[in-house]
């Protein structure tokens, strides 16, 4: 039994000495033996290799630890897993709240004037409270009429999450492929896959007919299952081995991905999500996911 714990701070806050030597002690006090932390970034992230635990109970007594430290808590993140295949050669990313910032189809529907009715039906679909491929057409539907240059209007609110480019380049350098996987739309993983330096993308297809949205969407909808289909498919085209893989996303229909890779890291996800999977970042960007497979600061690569 072996572990390696990450501790990754957030942009706002510091990893110190005292937090890592808490980390360190909690490990101990289960029976591991601990090597001495390896850090990655001064004063960010730092590794600790244990042996004795497996990485859930490594990262559980880490978090006890952390939280000892301060009533209302730290802003870092605790990753654990096994110590072989850290550094990943296949990256399949949710778009929309994980690469970016906005939920597109929220936006859309802001020119409807139903921006708040829209984005409540995406967040019951993310946390899995309604069936994802029916949340779509629901909320699609509510589209009618729009005209499709509104696209282009809209994708002028897309910004990137931070970490986003440095991710995908520094992963692509080192030999990776990085694909964009969404539940939303191809008029929008286009052109977030051309902005962030993506392999490929797939996504939904919003039916228009001269120019104009019907409401409809182009079937069969992209959804969890094919997530983890696009998922295996990348793999193996690549021969890629799962141990080697890495998922990123946030909501519901994420989690099978999540759960299949490698490394499934659930990025400010939502709490069904989070509670389900076997990495979660909840308050650094996504350079954690350097971290997480054991890249050094000095190593990335700025998109």
């Amino acid at each position: 039994m072996s572990a390696v714990v990450t501790l990754i701070a957030a942009a706002s806050a510091v990893l110190d000495e005292q937090a890592v030597q808490a980390a360190r002690a909690s490990l101990t006090a289960l029976g591991a033996d601990t090597a001495k932390p390896d850090w990655l970034a001064p004063d960010r992230a730092c590794d600790i290799a244990e042996e004795g635990l497996v990485p859930e109970q490594a990262e559980a007594a880490v978090r006890r630890a952390l939280a000892n430290l301060a009533l209302d808590g730290l802003a870092i993140d605790v990753i654990a897993q096994k110590p072989g295949n850290r550094k990943k050669r296949l990256l399949v990313a949710d778009m929309e709240s994980t690469i970016i910032e906005q939920e597109m189809l929220d936006e859309l529907g802001d020119y409807v004037g139903l921006k708040d009715h829209i984005a409540a039906i995406t967040a019951r679909a993310m946390n899995g409270e309604i069936d994802f491929k029916d949340a779509v057409r629901e909320r699609v539907a509510l589209l009618k009429g729009l005209n499709e240059s509104v696209v282009d209007e809209v994708w002028q609110r897309a910004t990137l999450m931070p970490g986003a480019r440095t991710l995908v380049s520094t992963m692509r350098a080192n030999g990776a492929t990085c694909v964009l996987v969404s539940g939303g739309f191809r008029c929008f993983t286009e052109r977030v896959r051309q902005w962030v330096g993506f392999d490929d993308d797939r996504g939904n297809v919003l039916e228009v007919v001269d120019g104009v949205m019907t409401g409809a969407v182009v079937e069969p909808i992209l959804d969890k299952d094919s997530k983890l289909e696009a998922l295996l498919a990348y793999a193996g085209e690549r021969h890629v081995p799962t141990v080697e893989t890495m998922a990123v996303g946030d909501g519901a229909n994420d989690l099978p991905m999540l759960l299949a890779a490698g490394l499934g890291v659930a990025f400010h996800a939502k709490p069904t999500v989070a509670a389900q999977a076997r990495a979660r970042v909840d308050h650094g960007d996504l350079t954690a996911l350097l971290f997480a497979q054991g890249y050094r600061i000095g190593e990335f690569v700025e998109g």
